[in-house]
């Protein structure tokens, strides 16, 4: 499923509607309707005490004349509450409040500061609908409109945003100003992007999409780039496994990881790239922590590195690699290493000479930052999977300004360095070479814990050891790891929830996605 910037989304009505035939007023119609039976579906004995739009002047108002009409037409009492001039409104707004006025709806001016009329249509009602600024938004909510809101979110009733809580940046998914926080929003056509990542997303509460009857053929002519992850678009990319298959089929992952204090972050990723199929895995890592780790991994083969007790990580060169690289077929590098020269010596002998689909996590991310321009002569462009704060030293920029602008500054890395981004976090992103997007919306708050990071990257280097597309083995890995602490967590509570849950649930997780791709079919 598409997520559209606000831009992305008037060029699709636009076409709709000029190139196709359908009248503004009937998309109009289509999301008024939609918005009912969402009240209704949701909130019937709440609307018989009373709905209150509250609505601006543009087509997000007309949007709120036509629910006021449609639930007067039902019997539901409800009444238009405008702060703007009836003289202000869009023609299509203004054409349905005619439309209303016929029904003998009633509809309120609120002149600028005049809060206290405002409180007083508030008063008593079961439900609130917010019509006054749509996705449209350019500049921060200030003055009376903000006093509007924060006299809605100060109410305690309920409230039903139209399209998006009046307020919120519908491309960065952050509040501009005053914002209104909605129990539900009904947005139409395709989710805005600011709706899906956060802290969009709370402000949005639930989010229900609604078809309103955008054309195919103006979305093949807009082509969004942000796709937002649903299974569907994932169980395709599940490697298929063949009866007379042996573990040389399913690929042989190199994991470089581990130093003194950090060997549970090598142990991890091993144990997550052999639970989603990997056919071998070898670990390889200082020699003097060699006994600890063949001690806690069973399955993966271990390559020992450096000197006789030896525990950080060595300095290794072109002849190294060679060695380690034979008979491999993709590679990860970084939980666990540290960050001193020897790493980032090791980092650029792969940079220069792994000529195998890789991934670089967590310490090996910490190395990079030193000179992260380094990435765009890289031999095979890597995935990089950060979270915020590795983030904001890779690319200069403070966590609250990544944060801010999550799919952008993703999307803009990973064009301008020649790589895969995963951006993780809650909603975490992932981002081309090539400047395509897509958002996760699986996970839970209870992954907030040590190791999930290593565990993801186990992931996602198995499915590249798999034959996997960096793509495509992204999108796999974020989603499958998302969803299999999603099955934790509802199975045992999100509190306590650790990362060898996540690894021991993997097999589960998979095998569901499995029996939705035999659902779905060819």
């Amino acid at each position: 499923m598409y997520a559209v910037t606000a831009e992305e989304m008037r060029r699709l009505d636009h076409l709709t509607i000029n190139a196709h035939g359908v009248p503004s007023l009937t998309l109009m119609e289509r999301a008024g309707q939609a918005v009912v039976d969402v009240i209704l579906k949701r909130w019937t004995q709440l609307a018989k005490r009373g709905v209150l739009v509250v609505a601006g002047k543009g087509n997000n108002g007309g949007d709120g004349l036509v629910i006021a009409r449609l639930l007067r037409d039902r019997e539901f009492p409800c009444e238009v509450a405008c702060v703007a001039r009836e003289r202000e409104l869009s023609p299509d707004a203004a054409a349905n409040l005619e439309r209303y006025r016929t029904g003998g709806g009633l509809f309120t001016e609120i002149p600028p500061g005049d809060l206290e009329s405002l409180g007083k249509r508030i008063r008593d009602k079961g439900l609130l609908v917010d019509a006054l600024l749509g996705t449209g938004l350019g500049k921060p909510v200030e003055g009376f409109l903000a006093d509007v809101v924060e006299l809605v979110n100060a109410s305690g009733v309920p409230v039903v945003a139209v399209d998006t809580p009046s307020g919120l940046d519908s491309d960065r998914g952050v509040p501009l100003g005053a914002t209104v926080q909605a129990e539900v929003t009904v947005t139409f056509g395709y989710p805005k992007i600011g709706q899906v990542v956060y802290p969009g997303a709370v402000y949005c509460g639930e989010l229900v999409m609604a078809d309103i009857g955008i054309r195919q053929e103006a979305v093949a002519e807009v082509a969004p780039s942000v796709e937002l992850l649903d299974p569907a678009d994932v169980v395709w990319f599940l490697p298929g496994r063949a009866e007379d298959s042996h573990k040389g089929s399913y690929g042989h992952l190199l994991v470089m990881a581990g130093s003194r204090g950090k060997t549970g972050a090598a142990v991890l990723s091993c144990r997550g790239a052999m639970r989603v199929g990997t056919g071998l895995v070898t670990l390889a890592a200082p020699r003097g922590l060699n006994d600890v780790l063949a001690g806690a991994l069973v399955e993966p083969m271990t390559e020992t590195l450096g000197e006789p007790g030896q525990e950080q990580w060595p300095a290794l060169g072109a002849g190294d690699w060679e060695g380690l690289a034979e008979r491999k077929s993709a590679v990860l590098f970084g939980p666990g290493v540290g960050v001193h020269a020897s790493a980032q010596k090791t980092l650029d002998t792969l940079l220069e000479h792994c000529g195998l689909p890789w991934l670089i996590d967590a310490d090996g991310l910490n190395n990079l930052a030193a000179d992260v321009s380094r990435l765009r002569e890289a031999r095979v462009a890597p995935v990089l999977t950060p979270h915020p704060g590795e983030m904001s030293r890779l690319a200069g920029m403070s966590t609250a300004e990544i944060n801010g602008d999550r799919v952008g500054i993703a999307r803009a890395f990973a064009a301008e360095n020649r790589c895969h981004l995963v951006l993780k976090g809650a909603r975490t992103v992932m981002a081309t070479p090539d400047g395509r997007v897509s958002i996760n919306p699986t996970g839970n708050s209870g992954m907030a814990s040590g190791g999930m990071g290593d565990v993801l990257a186990g992931i996602v280097a198995g499915f590249l050891a798999q034959g996997l597309t960096p793509e495509d083995a992204v999108r796999l890995g974020v989603y499958l790891h998302g969803h299999t602490g999603d099955r934790v967590a509802d199975d045992r509570g999100g509190v306590g929830l650790i990362a060898s849950d996540v690894v021991d649930e993997l097999p589960r997780a998979i095998n569901e996605l499995l029996q939705i791709k035999e659902m779905i079919g060819p």
